[in-house]
């Protein structure tokens, strides 16, 4: 049998049975792996909107302009909806983008533990408007420092989110983020350490968002190999496309189109959605508006279907 990655039976029928109606993709942004566009739901991350301080109808505009199926909404300090103000602006969103058939198909948050704030209010509010995923946030660690103890606790808070989010019906997902600051690192930025922190747990409650542009800069010669081990594990997919010097780039202009990466999603049957994330000067020199930013996620929107035609 085909080993899938991230959508059974019964957690699409429970995502179903939990969605609000609505959303143009039905239920919690999951949807069969035989989607009539023949990929998988492609969401923007919000965060390109705030450059230009968009409010949600013209967020929603932007993203219903690119053809896109909807946003992964970053909920966080200083994110496109206040954490403290979730269960006001979270819906106020989700109206915007239902207007245009679009909905929230993910959230991005500062979650490290079930203490963090506002964390059940978040988690609670993004289910009830059909989202099933959510980023967490992130550990540092320094290059100088063990990280033996950072992970032991860690692991003991992901299981304490694990409960929460089966209780919830939600799946908190962490990044393979290779970002450096200064002498620390992102826990989790290093593949195999990434595999250590989820190995244990159950995918539907604490999975992987696979990056694949990260994960070309930190293991250009072993990531497939990672890949293949976190499988099991990968709930959702990043895309930003990167070169061979490790900068992230305007995409179909790097690296991703023969990666095999997206092979490798379709032979595992992958379905969820996947997030587009602008890393890279989308103006190019010209003066930032709405209209060439929703141009820009078109572009990338075409792309992306592009490399999810690989087979």
């Amino acid at each position: 049998m085909k080993n899938t990655i991230g959508i059974t039976r019964r957690s699409f029928a429970q995502a179903c049975g939990l969605a609000v109606g609505g959303l143009a993709l039905g239920c919690a942004g999951r949807v069969p792996s035989d989607n009539k566009k023949g990929r998988p739901p492609l969401a923007v991350f919000s965060k390109i909107y705030q450059e230009l301080k968009l409010d949600f109808n013209a967020s929603a505009k932007a993203t219903a302009d690119a053809g896109l199926d909807g946003v992964d909404c970053a909920v966080r300090p200083g994110g496109e909806v206040a954490p403290e103000k979730v269960a006001e602006q979270l819906p106020q969103y989700h109206e915007a983008l239902n207007r245009h058939n679009l909905g929230i198909l993910a959230v991005t948050t500062a979650i490290t533990n079930v203490s963090s704030p506002n964390a059940r209010v978040i988690l609670e509010t993004a289910r009830r408007l059909g989202a099933r995923h959510y980023r967490l946030g992130f550990w540092r660690v320094k290059r100088s420092e063990d990280a033996t103890a950072l992970k032991t606790k860690v692991k003991a808070d992901l299981r304490e989110l694990a409960a929460l989010n089966k209780e919830l019906g939600m799946c908190g997902v962490i990044e393979n983020h290779s970002m450096r600051h200064g002498d620390a690192a992102y826990l989790g930025g290093d593949l195999e350490e990434l595999r250590e922190l989820v190995e244990d747990l159950n995918p539907e409650q604490i999975g992987v968002a696979f990056d694949l542009g990260h994960a070309m800069i930190m293991a250009p010669q072993s990531w497939k190999v990672s890949f293949e081990k976190l499988k099991p594990h990968i709930q959702l997919v990043y895309l930003k496309d990167v070169n061979a010097q490790g900068k992230f780039v305007p995409f179909g202009s790097g690296s991703f189109e023969e990666s095999g990466f997206f092979k490798m999603l379709h032979e595992a049957g992958y379905a969820n959605p996947a997030s587009i994330h602008i890393e890279y000067d989308w103006a190019q020199g010209k003066q930032k508006t709405p209209e060439l930013l929703a141009a820009t996620l078109k572009q990338c929107r075409i792309a992306a279907e592009q490399w999810f035609r690989v087979r």
